[in-house]
């Protein structure tokens, strides 16, 4: 089984006059390709939080799901401990906004989907031994752009996937998943300030 979480950073937000986007918008993809190593990611997860964050004797308030930010290094450091003979790969486009022609900019759907299919694009498939695919997306979608989400990215992964693989996409909100509650805190914080690689949408 292969599992991949695709999140994001930042927004798709255009307007830089009136309102204050973010400068630059991330996706990024924590891949796994055992369920071996997808338990053990998440099992790490659960204990963090039991431990680190919701200890009976210091919980202020029941924690649900590790963030990158606002989490302090020695927790950060707990976790990377706790995964680090889990074998997984991150894979990630940065857009610079700025750089996006006006016609796109109107079309945040068309945009969220052909950069999500370019990080798709980095993914060795052609390693996949006939192994079922989980791709998980942060739930951020209203169902008409999921369901042509879905759609645009089954049509270029069975392109490039044997047909006996199946293939299965689900949004989740990130607390409901400890998969992608991990591949957001992986990336230990804002993303979206990642200067490079840049992407340029043309």
């Amino acid at each position: 089984m292969w599992y991949l979480y695709l999140d994001e950073s930042g927004d798709l937000g255009f307007d830089f006059v009136n309102k204050k986007p973010s400068k630059f918008f991330t996706i990024t993809i924590l891949a796994l390709s055992s369920q071996d190593a997808n338990r053990k990611l998440i099992k790490a997860v659960h204990v963090t939080l039991r431990r680190k964050l919701n200890n009976a004797k210091c919980r202020k308030r029941m924690v649900q799901e590790l963030k990158g930010t606002g989490t302090t290094l020695e927790i950060k450091k707990y976790f990377f401990e706790k995964v680090k003979d889990v074998k997984f790969g991150i894979y990630s486009i940065t857009l610079n906004k700025r750089r996006v022609f006006e016609r796109l900019a109107q079309d945040k759907s068309r945009v969220y989907n052909y950069i999500a299919r370019q990080v798709l694009d980095q993914i060795p498939f052609e390693k996949n031994n006939g192994d079922r695919v989980e791709l998980i997306i942060d739930k951020s979608m209203a169902k008409p752009e999921i369901e042509e989400f879905n759609s645009y990215i089954r049509r270029q992964l069975e392109g490039r996937l044997s047909p006996h693989v199946p293939l299965d996409i689900y949004h989740w909100l990130s607390h409901e998943n400890c998969g992608l509650a991990s591949s957001r805190f992986v990336l230990l914080g804002d993303i979206s300030e990642i200067r490079t690689p840049e992407y340029e949408m043309v």
